[in-house]
């Protein structure tokens, strides 16, 4: 096994594990977001992606689908040649939100070197992925709970988002992926 699918395997745990520290931050910044909490991050999310290779990994896209917007679908569609209702009926379903999702994952755009074949016109989700540097990430606290379970860079960042932010500094669980 290597060392990132050993990460991999574990990360639901990890994340498990400093699950309720996590909930307990994002709900103090939610309140009173810190100083420059959006630059924080943004600083944060470039620094854990000079090091994270995601092609190393996949695992959002062997673990879960994004949401397809019309946008999105439209675009792919046409890259493909294709009429937008023979890509949907293809390719997606609705999920309970009633959001276009893939019909099956791991992605069906995932090649085994996991490079992605719609790389170019790929999902606005996909490329804004694991959303750590958008602005008032505080406000996407839950999705970002899931993301950590997923993504060890997004749980890299969080973690760290933790100890820079923190009233009294705190522990910092990194792994280096």
């Amino acid at each position: 096994m290597s060392k990132m699918d050993n990460i991999i395997k574990n990360l639901p745990e990890k994340a498990e594990e400093v699950k309720k520290e996590t909930l307990k931050f994002f709900k103090r910044v939610n309140k009173k977001p810190p100083k420059n909490f959006d630059v924080g991050m943004q600083e944060l999310h470039d620094k854990e992606f000079r090091k994270t290779d995601c092609m190393e990994c996949a695992n959002c896209c062997k673990t879960s689908s994004p949401i397809f917007t019309n946008k999105d679908i439209d675009r792919i569609a046409k890259h493909f040649r294709m009429p937008v209702q023979r890509f949907t009926d293809t390719y997606l379903e609705m999920d309970e939100d009633d959001w276009f999702v893939l019909k099956s994952v791991p992605c069906t755009f995932l090649a085994d070197d996991n490079s992605c074949s719609i790389y170019d016109v790929r999902p606005k989700a996909c490329a804004e992925y694991p959303h750590t540097n958008r602005k008032r990430f505080q406000k996407i606290a839950p999705l970002t709970m899931k993301n950590v379970e997923i993504c060890p860079a997004a749980f890299n960042i969080v973690e760290a988002m933790k100890v820079k932010f923190s009233e009294k500094g705190g522990k910092h669980t990194r792994w280096d992926v």
